[in-house]
């Protein structure tokens, strides 16, 4: 495993991460998951991704219960806030209250005193975002929290915050989880560019486009009984991936990923990693052999004329 800096930081967060979405606490038996994880730990990953809205902290709960066997300086884990927890009206959003309540929470369900990267998990417009980040400034003074990050913010949104910051003086914001693959590359455009001069490091999400660039779904019509797309709440996320424009690339990548030695998965995984603000690319595993074969992707470079053909076959049909 390959380690890259978080941004502009001194933190060391592996190349893959492991994430937790859709996986534990929800379809994956427990056993299953910590196995998940435990096998992930083994394979050098030591950066781990959850979120509080992520089945309301079950997943949370899942991945602290894995990680407690292992001494806390050994890995990066990192949680998000924002979404909706309970009915009640302040059950929600980046307001003081949510953010420092959500906190104590998650703290609690993770079994830990600090979270390393505590993200926004996606903007909140009823909130100012000079309170939003003044309460994670707070939680980074009092201990709680050790770095600060964003996740699906526009690169407007992601300026504002930035010049906040810059005004009062706060923490500066270590990362940024935005979704990236072979698919969707708008983020190189601005966002990139934008964080590079303020370093910030991306985090990427679904590299993987929710597993059609693992080559696993062959059809529309024909979907694995094992996968993502099988379950109820899986298959909302994946169908916006499995269309026959997106499956037909997949299939021209896979072929080319086998000339270069490598699954489709790895070199998905690879061509998001080619990026240096690009600090890992998170990973959803519902089994140890997913995630060893994942893990084969860090440190897998390949030469510029090897992209122009990968670039070539992700050309509109």
């Amino acid at each position: 495993m390959k380690y890259r800096k978080l941004g502009n930081t001194g933190l060391k967060v592996s190349e893959i991460s492991l994430g937790s979405w859709l996986t534990y606490g929800g379809y994956v038996d427990n056993h299953q998951a910590i196995a998940t994880i435990v096998r992930a730990y083994e394979l050098g990953i030591n950066f781990f991704d959850t979120a509080n809205v992520y089945r309301r902290g079950e997943s949370e709960q899942v991945v602290g219960k894995a990680l407690a066997m292992y001494p806390r300086s050994s890995y990066v884990l990192a949680t998000k806030v924002r979404g909706p927890m309970g009915e009640l009206s302040n059950d929600q959003g980046l307001s003081r209250k949510h953010i420092i309540e959500q906190c104590h929470a998650s703290l609690r369900r993770l079994g830990v005193e600090y979270i390393d990267l505590y993200y926004c998990h996606y903007p909140d417009a009823d909130t100012p975002m000079e309170e939003t980040l003044r309460a994670m400034d707070d939680l980074v003074r009092q201990g709680k929290v050790l770095y600060v990050g964003i996740s699906n913010m526009s690169a407007l949104e992601i300026s504002k915050a930035v010049s906040i910051r810059e005004k009062h003086g706060l923490h500066p914001i270590a990362a940024n989880q935005p979704l990236y693959n072979m698919f969707t590359n708008e983020i190189e455009h601005e966002i990139i560019p934008l964080c590079e001069r303020n370093g910030i490091g991306q985090v990427v999400y679904s590299p993987l486009a929710q597993g059609v660039l693992s080559g696993k779904y062959r059809s529309i019509a024909e979907i694995p009984p094992a996968s993502r797309a099988s379950d109820r709440d899986g298959y909302q996320a994946v169908q916006s991936w499995l269309k026959e424009e997106f499956l037909i690339k997949a299939r021209r990548l896979q072929l080319i990923a086998a000339e270069f030695g490598l699954t489709l998965s790895q070199m998905a995984i690879a061509w998001t990693l080619r990026m240096a603000n690009v600090s890992s690319a998170i990973i959803g595993a519902s089994r140890p052999e997913q995630v060893e074969e994942n893990v084969r992707a860090s440190g897998v470079r390949l030469k510029e004329e090897q992209w122009v053909r990968v670039h070539s076959a992700l050309i509109d049909l």
